[in-house]
């Protein structure tokens, strides 16, 4: 069977170095080995996308040389596949109805931090509505859907970041599948979205490490544990003062580089050595791809300098 993976874009901001860094390597390591790529534009969190996003995350694509198989898939033109897998959800009993807010949430005495920093629930509202009229009724609004997590150690082996294990219910929590108006929230569209195009294996940055017990645990629930894909998280680009490159660390886009003249061979050279791949002041999109070697990519965090950019400038 054909393995299968996918470029997933979100159009709330323009590609960047380090999401271009990640395309790259899933396009090399999927098309050294002869797998299916295809393009999935993640664009969910409709508020926040940006007009022309689509068209030059797809325009910065090609520059770079990574092309993908077929048509591009949206999201959003899900809508029917979304809504009834939270059907089915409800309709098993898998799901809660949850009237938190995030201020409730941050309250709460006992809500617990996860390494990130970020919220996990406390589980307040599990078993608290036998349904989602009651909870509904309650609030004065409509909930959202959580799923619950079993109180246990999930543990899994990364292609890239080797084993890892996540304590459920301390570091994970009981999580939202789905937002008040039925729509669904990323982990719940993403997992819909992966298995209807028959991905085989996901390939992303460490941040969404923690999204692997999450996705896990809706194909389980969903009757989709057959489809589980492997995963592989390459290491993150950060800025030099260790956090995830983004507009405090200057304007790393993709397009500026392309407005401003720097070659597409010279952005997939930096590219390529923060993929363990030597090599000169450029390189060819096939030559990245029949150099790349997943056990040569670094695991520690790559960091973008400011001799990186200046490198990048130094052709005008």
């Amino acid at each position: 069977m054909t393995r299968v993976t996918r470029l997933a874009p979100s159009p709330t901001g323009s590609l960047h170095l380090g999401n271009a860094r990640t395309f790259l390597a899933t396009w090399a390591m999927a098309r050294h080995g002869g797998w299916r790529v295809i393009l999935r534009i993640d664009d969910i969190d409709t508020p926040r996308v940006k007009p022309g996003t689509i068209q030059g995350a797809m325009d910065d694509l090609r520059w770079l040389g990574i092309d993908w198989d077929g048509e591009p898939t949206i999201q959003t033109h899900r809508a029917t596949d979304h809504a009834a897998a939270i059907a089915e959800l409800i309709a098993n009993q898998k799901v809660y109805p949850c009237i938190c807010t995030r201020k409730e949430i941050e309250l709460a005495a006992s809500a617990p931090h996860a390494e990130d920093g970020g919220l996990v629930y406390p589980g307040t509202c599990r078993d608290r509505f036998a349904s989602i009229a009651l909870a509904t009724a309650a609030a004065g609004r409509a909930p959202a859907l959580r799923l619950p997590v079993p109180d246990q150690v999930f543990k899994f082996v990364d292609e890239c970041a080797g084993e890892r294990q996540f304590d459920l219910a301390s570091e994970i929590g009981d999580f939202v599948i789905a937002k008040p108006d039925l729509s669904p929230a990323y982990q719940l569209a993403c997992v819909v979205g992966d298995s209807a195009a028959g991905v085989t294996d996901v390939i992303r940055a460490d941040d969404l490490l923690a999204s692997v017990p999450r996705q896990v645990l809706i194909y389980d629930a969903l009757g989709l544990a057959d489809c589980v894909p492997r995963y592989t998280h390459v290491p993150l680009v950060v800025g030099e003062d260790g956090k995830r490159l983004a507009k405090r660390h200057g304007d790393s886009r993709i397009a500026t580089y392309r407005e401003i003249g720097v070659p597409p061979g010279r952005v997939r050279a930096l590219l390529s050595r923060w993929l363990g791949i030597d090599c000169g002041d450029t390189i060819t999109a096939d030559e990245v791809k029949g150099r790349f070697d997943l056990r040569r990519v670094p695991r520690e965090p790559i960091i973008f300098t400011a001799g990186d950019e200046a490198w990048l400038r130094s052709v005008n």
